[in-house]
């Protein structure tokens, strides 16, 4: 595969089929307009077909494979819109067991796909890589011939190359071929072309930065892709929920644990029902209807004056009210109103009464925290009491085995184990009484009982949802889709033209090329003509079809 050398001099690629620098043809081709889609030159992939790198190469630069790429992305990203992502599913709630209960088999067959995080999978991430190795292989094929063609282009070009143009003509018996060249000229450059000169030769070129528009279009589109795949990294974006009970505090995710945010109080507006322009909406929609909903929040953080082994030690940075489009925002980080769930229970008070008249119980209250519970409950009395089993959102599976759907305490089951002062606790073979506890169920586990565990109290509170967000990829993304935009203004509202005016011993050859809105070049050789006496060159397309349209009538006629 040596290299080509025209007989102007200039050394050309294998595989190209015009001079790069005089245009003439170097190979035999089949038809009479020349292949100018990229200047004559032959792309690697027409040309090297033998190494494992070659094959690579060629595969990706395939237009057609780059098309199934994209059909074969549209087509899993709207599978990933069928069910909701694992993300955006209520919060505690076990995605293996959620989408079979709310979606049927259809869930549960989602799960198991995978397709419940689908778009941090690893077979979309190699999708999406697969899309980004196609554009630049595919760009990079086609580039570089098209910039080493246009780069080197001579302004005197050979006669076959101006012959096998498309737009061609010969203008013969001229009174001053130079007088009229520089009519031209001028018109040229009053249509503002780039006027180029050689041995009396004259190349006018207008818009070839609109050549490249479909490679800056590649590129706004490879750097799209890349600020889409940083997503995944999370010192890059953060995309968390958090829910804060009121009076609590909870760390704020992607910080390294050193910030937390603490739920000051929450508080929802109810729209004014005695407000007569709202009268007639609240009764269509059966109550009363939210207006609004706020958090009052403090912002933490770790402080760095906290001894080794003591507990966490957090100052406070800032107070904000936190509601629907204002967020709490820090160090890149924004703290948004989302959701909320009113009287949620978070404790229990319970009361052991006895089975006999000897002992007093009426003191004897203890607490559960819903949301954390401890082990174990001892007394000064000499009772103790064992959580063995806490069920947050009690459920029977399909095993008939007790289980929790997930973490919140929407239907709370406790089985507790109860030791009299005269059971030793510590002893193997010591058994307790064994209770299920929860709202309307109390239940002996292990036979009759002398003493009985009650719900005596609960309390409630309330509780907001906050989405934890950072997106540091956003100013990539957006650079990515201005450089596309401005790829695809460039290529489509420009177009590249081109008109070659040769003197060959008093016999003008024109000839022109347009890269698309042939319409626009022909109408430039019209103005020449009408101020000048070369005529206009002819469309050799148009020659052609009307010479089919001919033959085949007078075959008809036959």
């Amino acid at each position: 595969m040596e290299k080509v050398k025209c007989e102007c001099g200039h050394v050309n690629p294998y595989g190209t089929y015009l001079c790069e620098s005089c245009g003439k043809p170097l190979k035999e081709e089949k038809g009479k307009i020349a292949n100018m889609r990229y200047e004559g030159v032959a792309r690697r992939s027409q040309t090297y077909k033998k190494s494992m790198i070659d094959r690579v190469w060629n595969f990706f630069s395939s237009v057609k494979v780059g098309i199934w790429i994209i059909f074969a992305l549209l087509i899993t990203s709207s599978l990933g819109t069928v069910f909701p992502q694992e993300m955006y599913i209520p919060p505690g709630e076990n995605p293996a067991i959620y989408y079979e209960q709310e979606y049927g088999t259809l869930g549960l067959l989602y799960y198991q796909l995978g397709f419940h995080n689908l778009y941090s999978s690893w077979w979309y991430m190699l999708l999406i890589a697969s899309l980004g190795i196609s554009l630049v292989i595919a760009s990079l094929d086609r580039v570089v011939p098209l910039y080493r063609a246009l780069s080197t282009q001579r302004v005197t070009r050979h006669e076959g190359f101006l012959k096998r143009q498309r737009v061609f003509g010969e203008a013969e018996g001229l009174d001053d071929p130079e007088a009229e060249m520089k009519k031209a000229e001028k018109v040229l450059r009053d249509k503002k072309y780039k006027i180029r000169k050689e041995n009396g030769n004259l190349l006018a070129e207008k818009g070839r930065f609109a050549r490249w528009g479909p490679y800056v279009n590649h590129v706004g589109l490879i750097i799209f892709l890349i600020g889409g795949m940083l997503r995944f990294f999370p010192e890059m974006y953060t995309d968390e929920h958090v829910w804060v009970r009121e009076g609590e505090q909870e760390v704020i995710s992607g910080t390294g644990g050193n910030y937390f945010v603490r739920n000051n109080e929450f508080a929802i507006d109810l729209y004014d029902e005695e407000n007569e322009m709202f009268e007639a909406a609240l009764e269509r929609a059966g109550g009363s209807v939210v207006e609004s909903f706020r958090t009052s929040a403090t912002l933490l953080k770790r402080s760095s004056n906290g001894t080794v082994g003591s507990e966490t030690e957090l100052e406070e940075v800032k107070d904000h009210e936190i509601i629907v489009n204002d967020p709490l925002t820090f160090e890149g980080f924004s703290l948004y109103q989302v959701d909320y769930k009113l009287n949620e229970l978070s404790t229990f008070s319970f009361t052991l009464e006895s089975e006999t008249v000897d002992e007093d119980f009426s003191d004897f209250i203890f607490e559960v925290d819903l949301n954390d519970p401890q082990k174990l409950y001892e007394f000064e009395n000499g009772y103790e009491i064992e959580i063995l089993e806490y069920f947050p959102n009690f459920l029977i599976d399909d095993n008939r085995e007790p289980t929790t759907i997930n973490r919140i305490p929407d239907n709370p089951r406790i089985i507790f184990e109860v030791f009299p002062p005269d059971v030793d606790r510590e002893d193997e073979n010591a058994e307790g009484e064994i209770s299920l506890i929860g709202i309307q169920v109390n239940e002996s586990l292990n036979g009759d009982h002398d003493h009985t565990i009650r719900l005596a109290g609960v309390e409630m509170v309330d509780v907001t949802g906050l989405t934890i967000r950072k997106d540091r990829t956003l100013p990539v993304i957006s650079v990515g889709a201005i450089i596309f935009m401005i790829g695809l203004i460039q290529g489509s509202y420009w177009h590249h033209r081109r008109i070659w005016i040769q003197n060959r011993e008093g016999t003008l050859l024109l000839a022109g090329h347009a890269n698309k809105n042939w319409h626009a070049l022909k109408k430039d050789f019209s103005l020449i003509s009408a101020n000048t006496q070369i005529p206009s060159p002819v469309d050799q397309l148009d020659e052609a079809a009307k010479e089919k349209e001919n033959e085949g009538v007078n075959q008809n006629n036959v």
